[in-house]
């Protein structure tokens, strides 16, 4: 390797390490400093520079600098678009000039006095499309700055993207503080819902309704000392230290950034300095840090950022931490929720992931669906869940007990006695209910020894044990939006490319399929502002999401190609494609990434497999051409049947017409598997449908033998296939594929002809 990307790669790891450690630096220009220090010491810059975009004053402000006058810090101001710092934070691109005085955009500052520098480099830092600075390098030489270090100064802002939108909040609660003090204005016992994740739950209930009140209102009679105040922050600062911990040993997709803002605002001193001056003033501690806290929630709950607005979540969170342990309640390093049943009416994603961390019993949602990320994320979390669609759920006084039955998707409000041993012992007997798990053959194969494939649909890394251990051939689909779902930012090329790798790690010499990223719709992460799109499951989403943001894009997909360098079979699968044009166009973009890669001398898989996942209903017209151009096929029938039939499956008034098995998904179907078979390309199903007891003999009937489902569903889908024969599974789909109507296919579904018919009574899968 030339030394200068040895000296690139070392710089990046430098930087890994301070962004890791920032949790435990309380003086964030410090760390800043320590930045600028590796940076221009591995680039061997003579200057080092950091702007903050500042959103209340729209200007970039000078925030660090190593080798400017340092009293230009925070003097130094423009405007989106002036000077060539302004112009790379407007383009969002780096901007590399080998004499930059003779640039007609080149703004000097004299407070700055670098009127000796020549060679400038500047590259955007941001989080999504969200706009966080710029960070500068310069040099007196002419021409110093080549491509390789364009290359490693990108990768040291995306690595510090998230660290430093952090310091930047922290940073700006100054500025905001001033602009909004000159315009301040400041059920029934028994409710069935649906089964999103199954389990059984029992404690009391907590409603979290984001109206970030009710913790700060049960801060108790405990007044509290100024030394009890700091005892509590210690406190604090250790309980969440572990549930950092807990969150990144169970699931690391989150990269243990989960807390970040809770750190960076426990260690700011203007935070704490305004709760210990109000102490000092004869305030009680539990009243000072309300009154802190109410004011930072009204702040940020005023802004019209909607990342700023997502910040309250993160204030009251942690206030009611500190006001806990002022009230010396203890929770064994646990959280706010251990225990509890959470009702809400809706949740992010990585709301659930804190609430996993933090020990919940279950949660109740009043609105959202089944097939929802949440419902999906919880699932993998094993944790009970139930969309409940009752509003008067939120009315349900602070510590009731609830029991969740999120097998049957029952909520029973403060139930009898006999109600909850009747669960205990019903929860006691499904726990002893994985013998099944042991009897798993490594192949599977129908009655008369037709072969079937079984893959894991995988959602987080914490489930590949299972899939390992249940013998899983490969992962038919992993989806890849929960690192970007369950985070509080944009993962970087390098946190990305940590999950893959992992993944294909622990899949050894099997297939391992990765979905480009699938957002849009119902599933937003929790930092995207949303459009408000009239119709958002038409709107940009999938695979149109991806080509709005080519960036992120290509960064996924460098990402996917470096992790699958060592894979055997390496598969990336895009989802919502609609036509050959748009496929051509990310194999083009494919092209140009492996181009790139290998001219980086950067390790990588060389010739992945591309797929197709067919969702969009205009797919079906051309698929003997798609099938031909794609090396493999996969339905995703959760959005096929959407689309085909003209039905919201999130929508409760329509579920009804929600019908998987009607006649034109069925017709839909066999001709997709006909089209694949003409092509000699395989065809999977990854969607619930694979799973279903009526419909999973239907594709083995026509024609698909690879199916993909979450890894606990392996066993008893492997036990079904193994009861039926390929003959009857044929005879059952050709009957199904007579009828035009619904009532005819149930009669089907319901005869003699069901290949599981004598089987369904001892089937547990």
């Amino acid at each position: 390797m030339p030394q200068a990307e040895h000296d690139h790669l070392s710089l990046l790891y430098d930087i890994g390490e301070l962004a890791v450690s920032m949790r435990a630096n309380p003086d964030i220009p410090q760390l800043l400093n320590q930045v600028l220090e590796k940076v221009s010491e591995h680039l061997k810059a003579e200057v080092c520079s950091i702007y903050l975009y500042d959103e209340a004053s729209r200007e970039l402000v000078l925030k660090a600098t190593k080798g400017l006058n340092p009293d230009a810090v925070e003097k130094v101001r423009m405007a989106c678009g002036t000077g060539l710092v302004g112009a790379t934070l407007e383009g969002m691109e780096p901007i590399c000039e080998g004499d930059a005085p003779s640039n007609p955009r080149f703004k000097y500052f004299e407070e700055a006095r670098e009127e000796a520098f020549r060679s400038f480099l500047a590259v955007p830092i941001q989080l999504g499309e969200m706009r966080i600075g710029v960070m500068v390098v310069e040099h007196s030489e002419p021409n110093y700055f080549d491509a390789g270090d364009v290359r490693a100064l990108r990768a040291v802002a995306t690595q510090l993207a998230g660290v430093l939108e952090n310091a930047r909040l922290v940073m700006n609660l100054k500025g905001l503080d001033g602009a909004v003090a000159r315009g301040e204005t400041l059920a029934p016992g028994f409710v069935k819902g649906q089964a999103a994740s199954p389990g059984i739950a029992y404690g009391p209930a907590v409603v979290f309704d984001r109206s970030h009140v009710r913790l700060l209102e049960k801060a108790g009679a405990f007044a509290g000392t100024e030394e009890d105040f700091h005892r509590a922050m210690a406190l604090t600062n250790h309980q969440l230290e572990k549930l950092q911990e807990r969150i990144a040993e169970r699931l690391p997709e989150s990269a243990a950034l989960i807390f970040s803002a809770h750190f960076m605002i426990l260690k700011d001193v203007q935070f704490t300095g305004r709760i210990l001056d109000l102490i000092r003033g004869g305030v009680p501690a539990t009243q000072a840090v309300r009154e802190v806290a109410q004011h930072y929630i009204n702040l940020f709950g005023a802004s019209t950022n909607a990342y700023l607005q997502d910040k309250v979540k993160d204030i009251e969170d942690l206030a009611g931490r500190i006001l806990k342990n002022l009230a010396g309640q203890s929770w064994d390093d646990q959280g706010l929720y251990e225990r509890q049943v959470v009702i809400a009416p809706a949740l992010y994603p990585s709301e659930v992931l804190k609430f996993a961390a933090e020990g919940v019993a279950g949660i109740v949602l009043t609105s959202g669906g089944v097939s929802s990320h949440v419902s999906i994320l919880a699932r993998s979390l094993s944790l009970p869940l139930i969309i409940a669609g009752y509003t008067g759920l939120l009315s349900v006084a602070q510590d009731t007990p609830v029991l969740m039955d999120a097998d049957l998707g029952n909520v029973y409000i403060n139930p009898d006695r006999e109600i909850v041993t009747r669960f205990e012992v019903r929860n006691q007997a499904r726990q002893t209910a994985s013998a099944h798990a042991q009897t798993m053959l490594p192949e599977t194969r129908t009655k008369d020894g037709q072969r079937v494939y079984l893959r894991a649909n995988i959602n987080l890394l914490s489930e590949l044990e299972t899939a390992v251990k249940l013998k899983a051939e490969g992962i038919g689909l992993y989806r890849t939006e929960f690192p970007f779902l369950i985070r509080t930012a944009f993962p970087s090329e390098e946190d990305e490319y940590k999950v893959y790798r992992r993944l294909c790690e622990e899949m050894p010499g099997g297939v391992v399929t990765l979905r480009t990223l699938d957002i849009g719709g119902d599933k937003l992460p929790a930092y995207w502002e949303n459009t408000g799109e009239p119709n958002p499951q038409l709107g940009l989403r999938s695979i149109r999401f991806s080509l709005s943001h080519l960036e992120q894009f290509r960064q996924q997909l460098r990402a996917i190609l470096r992790a699958g360098a060592a894979t055997k079979a390496l598969r990336i699968m895009f989802p919502m494609i609609m036509s050959m044009d748009e496929f051509q166009q990310v194999r083009g973009i494919m092209d140009d990434i492996l181009r790139a890669l290998a001219d980086e001398g950067i390790p990588h898989h060389a010739s992945p497999s591309l797929g197709v996942m067919i969702e969009v209903p205009a797919v079906v017209e051309i698929i003997d051409d798609l099938a031909k151009a794609a090396d493999f096929l996969s339905i995703g029938t959760n959005d096929l049947v959407q689309y085909l039939l003209g039905v919201d499956r999130m929508n409760a008034l329509v579920a009804y017409a929600y019908r998987p098995e009607h006649p034109a998904v069925l017709r839909t179907l066999k001709r997709l598997s006909d089209a694949a078979r003409r092509a000699a390309k395989e065809l999977s199903v990854c969607g619930e449908m694979a799973n279903d007891r009526d419909l999973m003999p239907f594709l083995l009937g026509i024609g698909i033998e690879c199916l993909s489902v979450d890894p606990h569903h392996l066993p008893g889908l492997q036990r079904r296939i193994g009861a039926i024969t390929s003959a009857g599974a044929r005879a059952y789909a050709e009957r199904m594929l007579a009828e035009p109507s619904l009532e005819g296919v149930h009669a089907v579904m319901g005869s003699d002809l069901h290949p599981l018919k004598n089987f369904l009574k001892e089937d547990a899968g």
